[in-house]
């Protein structure tokens, strides 16, 4: 990673030697960061849950606003999400470490609808690769990625995040060699260039309870007042419904509040009450439509259930 003086030179950003005072394991953190940072681009952070993609992520913030140059955050886990609400790819621009404190509060969203990747491949990647495309203007573009890197979905997610993204290096946390498989399987079939990361022996895991926590207190944020409630039409639905559809079924439905060229302008709950559905959202102002979504919340608790929609609209 090099900057420009006033002369033109370049001056390389380099690493501070290791003292005592530094643990060994952030001394190869920094040194990883380093060697990351020498040219712009991509990068994508992958690991399973409580490996430090975000700490990592955040550090690599920080490493480019202290070197001058422009970055961008696209957030595409979207369970415990670090920018914008839960069942959303968000994407934060940062130019400063103030911006690194605020990136709960996102740029621009793409919905997907549900909590976890499974049976939502296609419009998870399609929402990640959409939102790193508009972050390439920045210098350097962080793409952190779901927790699930394992089996069908999390290697089938990984594949296609990676064959759309083109990320200049894939960063793998990893514990021993569980990250293996998935990174030689990227190596292999899309040539991507790649470097694990060893995850902090001394982090402690979260609980399933602790991240559920995480995850209802990010819908409960995006519901927070003031909200409204705006009456339904038919017709403004997305994947469209079958015309003698019971509006009933969508009672509890998450559904993305669309704007134009695609924007997701935040998350709502469909309420069917008095024979007439409604959308409760903090967004309805510049509302154009709405996404159906995979889950049903419940808006005393912001616990979720997941939902099949082909079941929900079809019945098969």
């Amino acid at each position: 990673m090099v900057k420009e003086d006033d002369s033109g030179c370049t001056l390389p950003i380099r690493p501070a030697p290791y003292t005592p005072t530094r643990s060994r394991e952030r001394y190869a953190l920094e040194q990883s960061i380093t060697q990351l940072l020498q040219t712009p681009g991509v990068i994508m952070l992958i690991g399973a849950a409580d490996t430090g993609k975000t700490t990592v992520g955040k550090a690599l913030l920080e490493a480019v606003v202290v070197g001058g140059f422009t970055a961008a955050y696209v957030d595409a886990d979207l369970d415990q999400s670090t920018v914008g609400p839960p069942a959303c790819v968000g994407l934060k621009w940062v130019n400063s470490r103030e911006d690194i404190e605020h990136l709960d509060s996102a740029d621009e969203l793409r919905f997907v609808g549900s909590t976890t990747p499974e049976g939502v491949v296609l419009p998870h990647v399609v929402a990640t690769a959409a939102l790193v495309d508009m972050a390439r203007r920045a210098d350097y573009v962080i793409l952190d990625t779901t927790s699930v890197v394992a089996g069908v979905v999390g290697e089938t997610l990984k594949y296609h995040t990676t064959e759309l993204c083109q990320p200049r290096v894939v960063v793998a946390l990893h514990r021993g060699a569980e990250m293996d498989p998935i990174v030689s399987m990227l190596e292999r079939f899309l040539g991507v260039e790649s470097v694990k990361v060893e995850s902090d022996p001394l982090r402690v895991s979260s609980s399933p309870s602790e991240r559920n926590a995480v995850r209802v207190e990010g819908f409960r944020r995006e519901m927070a007042e003031p909200i409204s409630q705006w009456r339904v039409q038919r017709g403004v639905f997305a994947p469209s419904l079958p015309e003698e559809f019971d509006y009933e079924k969508l009672d509890q439905m998450l559904v993305g509040v669309q704007g134009f060229g695609g924007r997701c302008l935040g998350l709502g709950v469909l309420e069917y009450k008095d024979h007439q559905l409604r959308v409760i959202t903090r967004h309805g102002d510049s509302m154009t439509g709405l996404r159906l979504g995979s889950l049903r919340v419940d808006r005393a608790t912001f616990a979720t259930a997941r939902v099949r929609l082909r079941q929900l609209i079809f019945g098969v």
